[in-house]
């Protein structure tokens, strides 16, 4: 099947899969529709330190419906890896790659023989309710999850709606099947708080679930609907079964129920989740799975991702064998899925949501999201949502001024839940808001963000509220950097703050006012503050202005030894997007830079005190986290982009692939994804806010970008390339709409008016393309 679609993807014109209604009406043949969810692989990231999941999820949905294999340990931050061979059972929120466990809430499993509410340890799965299981039983695709259990006998399906999980369990012949309802479960057990269940009727249990983990206070109402009424029930706390109990709660709770089912019976589970009421819980099922039609639900959410991953079509050489045509197509979509799965929807289906104040509010003409995790999606995962789904990336925006209006603040620099996590560093949410500003996704009052970004910019939060703001405020503003032994984390902070001031200066400058764009602009340049001219790396600075010494550029460090976030000071240096010019500068000028990118790549990947973060090396560089993602595209800035077509080439064709490890590092929501699409598509957003694309190396012979037209002016933007192939990755010559294109850049308004870009590919580097100062991309420092 999988050789027919490809031979039919290269020969096709993609017919949109409209969904209306919540039902996908094809507006084709069937003969004619490109399916799209047939190159994605869920399981790809599931292995090594991607921390994907594998089940069931929409793109942006509120429920992801997923199996949990473990819930101690970094490698199951979300709840699975492939290394396991048993299963704890299947539970309805987690995250993509995230570095921090947490989630996993509401966990089903359905059982045969004797009663057991412990899962029971992987060592010994006979002790608890875990099942062993098989990946050759296993399937996954977007929206759709299944799975044989092996000790019960019982098939496993899960799809799922926006807001609610639809579980379909296929029992054997049994008079002591039973389901248990672990409203206690959640990956890292440090984190529970409290539960409770209460079984309403003999077809519908509800509860919720508390935890106060890497999401703080968080409260998980659910409300599971049964297709069979069951025979007997009970509740659980600790280890004390309650045969008839009806309510229960506690730390450790959960409900089972009893049937007697016939051989390949099956009985279906349908569960709503709401982060406000179990009332909401209720109307989220009621309102988006109406019916027991489980293959119906499976259908909408096939429909719905294929409609998303439309979005981009793309067509692979004619040179490449079937088996690279696979591994690239499967790799892409993969990429362009988890691209997509976040951020989440946080609303009721009627709009409600509970607020950063704790309050009840209702999303009026927008969908309240959640998941920001802005230190990682500013660089690429929110650029791309720009492209491809600009409705979510304005509901984004919107979200974050209703949390400005209702927590004080904005979320700096990631929100998750209703809670300020405070975790990791800078000040995204003005890189994500200008960024959407300039490029026209504007829906939202400009002035009262404006008014947010630049609160969090100038004041720090009182000692009491949840949100710690830009931490080290105080000391960017007295000595233009955070000296090293005031505050851990010192250089990258300043790095970090000195672009999002950039960032600011931008809003304003869009908004006319001048003041304060002179303002942070001048502020911007602090990252100059802690450059060190004489060794070329940001390097530590004391309250003194004296360098740390000794100094090691290969040391990342634990607790107040650390002074790069999760990197080291190779790793940061580069960390200067929006003035490129102004660090070639630093570094000596354009041949000393050169030497020390250059080197970049090429010296040993040994770190010293490294964390599990430092993942995907080539030489000091680190794909597997963010700091270093944009650093190959600055060989554009430097006349050489030749080296950035290579580089960007490399780490697509060496540290992404289409198995189960397919990823050299933590997903990280989206982030890690998204740099893949945007690179094979053959450009990246250096420095969101600039409205500028850097160019590397386009791996398909076509990309078609399908635009919205309430957001641009055009229906499509198409990405050609002549002669392409794995060999011929050097870009030889290139024409946008027709003319000549010298420069290793252009607009997102080349973009939104609609056009076509062509490049001329070969085996060999064209050493006389885009290389004059002038072909840079631009920087606040004029080249």
């Amino acid at each position: 099947m999988m050789k027919n679609m490809y031979q039919k993807f290269k020969g096709i014109i993609l017919a949109a899969i409209i969904v209306l209604g919540g039902s996908a009406c094809k507006t084709q043949k069937e003969a004619e529709i490109i399916h799209y969810n047939d190159f994605v692989d869920p399981f790809i990231g599931t292995d090594f330190h991607g921390h994907t999941f594998p089940g069931a999820a929409l793109p942006g949905g509120m429920v992801q419906l997923s199996p949990d294999a473990g819930v101690e340990g970094w490698d199951w931050c979300s709840g699975y890896h492939y290394s396991d061979n048993s299963l704890m059972g299947f539970s309805h929120l987690h995250r993509s790659g995230m570095g921090a466990g947490d989630w996993g809430d509401v966990l089903l499993m359905p059982t045969t023989g004797e009663l057991k509410v412990v899962p029971g340890s992987k060592e010994n799965p006979d002790e608890g309710y875990r099942s062993r299981f098989s990946h050759e039983e296993e399937t996954a695709s977007p929206g759709y999850y299944s799975v044989q259990l092996k000790d019960y006998s019982v098939k496993a399906e899960l799809t799922v709606s926006e807001r609610a999980g639809f579980h379909r369990y296929t029992f054997p012949k049994s008079e002591a099947a039973h389901i248990v309802i672990d409203a206690g479960h959640g990956i890292r057990n440090s984190y529970r708080v409290g539960s409770e269940v209460k079984i309403v009727s003999d077809t519908e249990i509800v509860g919720h679930r508390a935890s106060h983990g890497f999401v703080k206070h968080k409260k998980v109402y659910f409300c599971a609907k049964f297709s069979k009424p069951f025979q007997a029930y009970g509740t659980w706390s600790g280890d004390n079964i309650k045969p008839g109990s009806k309510e229960d709660s506690g730390v450790y709770t959960g409900a089972y129920i009893d049937y007697t089912t016939a051989e390949n019976e099956t009985i279906g589970v349908k569960v709503g989740i709401s982060y406000t009421s179990i009332e909401q819980a209720r109307l989220n099922v009621e309102t988006e799975i109406p019916d027991w039609n489980f293959d119906t639900v499976k259908e909408n959410a096939a429909g719905k991702w294929n409609q998303a991953l439309s979005k981009i079509e793309v067509q692979t050489p004619a040179e490449d064998s079937p088996a690279l045509q696979q591994q690239k197509l499967t790799t892409f979509y993969t990429a362009l899925y988890h691209a997509l799965l976040f951020p989440a929807t946080y609303s009721d289906v009627d709009g409600k949501y509970v607020g950063l104040d704790g309050q009840i509010h209702i999303a009026n003409d927008f969908t309240y999201l959640s998941d920001f995790s802005l230190w990682d999606t500013h660089r690429a995962e929110m650029p791309l949502l720009t492209l491809v789904e600009p409705p979510r990336n304005l509901d984004a925006v919107r979200t974050m001024m209703a949390q400005y209006e209702q927590g004080g603040w904005l979320p700096t620099p990631q929100q998750f839940g209703n809670s300020y996590t405070n975790d990791m560093i800078g000040d995204h949410p003005v890189a994500a808001i200008a960024d959407a500003y300039k490029k026209g996704i504007d829906g939202f009052d400009a002035e009262k963000a404006f008014e947010a970004v630049k609160k969090n910019a100038m004041e720090i939060p009182p000692a009491d509220h949840r949100s710690k703001g830009r931490v080290g405020l105080e000391y960017y503003q007295k000595y233009g950097y955070i000296p090293y032994n005031k505050l851990r984390e010192s250089v990258s902070r300043t790095l970090e703050y000195a672009y999002n001031d950039w960032c600011l200066a931008q809003f304003a400058q869009a908004l006319g006012k001048t003041e304060d764009y002179e303002y942070f602009l001048k502020r911007s340049t602090s990252y100059k503050n802690i450059i060190d001219t004489s060794t070329g790396f940001a390097r530590p600075k004391d309250d003194k202005g004296n360098w740390l010494e000794p100094f090691n550029p290969t040391f990342v460090g634990h607790g107040d030894e650390r002074h790069y976030t999760e990197a080291n000071a190779w790793q940061y240096t580069w960390f200067v997007p929006h003035d490129v010019e102004g660090l070639i500068e630093m570094e000596g000028g354009k041949d000393k830079f050169l030497m020390k990118l250059d080197s970049l790549f090429t010296i040993s990947s040994e770190v010293q005190e490294t964390t599990s973060d430092v993942t995907g090396m080539i030489g000091q560089y680190a794909h597997g986290n963010e700091p270093s993602h944009h650093t190959l595209y600055l060989y554009n800035y430097a006349g050489v982009p030749w080296k950035t077509q290579e580089l960007a080439r490399k780490v697509m064709d060496e540290l992404y692939h289409d198995g189960p490890d397919g990823l050299c590092g933590n997903e990280d929501m989206g982030q890690m994804s998204a740099w893949y699409v945007l690179s094979a598509m053959g450009f990246y957003p250096v420095a969101p806010g600039q409205n500028v694309y850097t160019v590397g190396s386009p791996t398909f012979s076509k990309v078609t970008v399908h635009l919205d037209r309430a957001y641009y002016n055009a229906d499509q933007f198409i990405i050609e390339t002549v002669n392409n192939s794995n060999k011929n990755k050097y870009i030889q010559s290139a024409t946008l709409n027709g003319k000549p294109l010298e420069k290793t850049w252009y607009l997102h308004e080349d973009i939104k008016n609609g056009g076509t870009l062509v490049f001329q590919m070969g085996p060999e580097p064209n050493k006389n393309w885009g290389i004059k100062q002038e072909d840079a991309p631009p920087s606040m420092t004029e080249n």
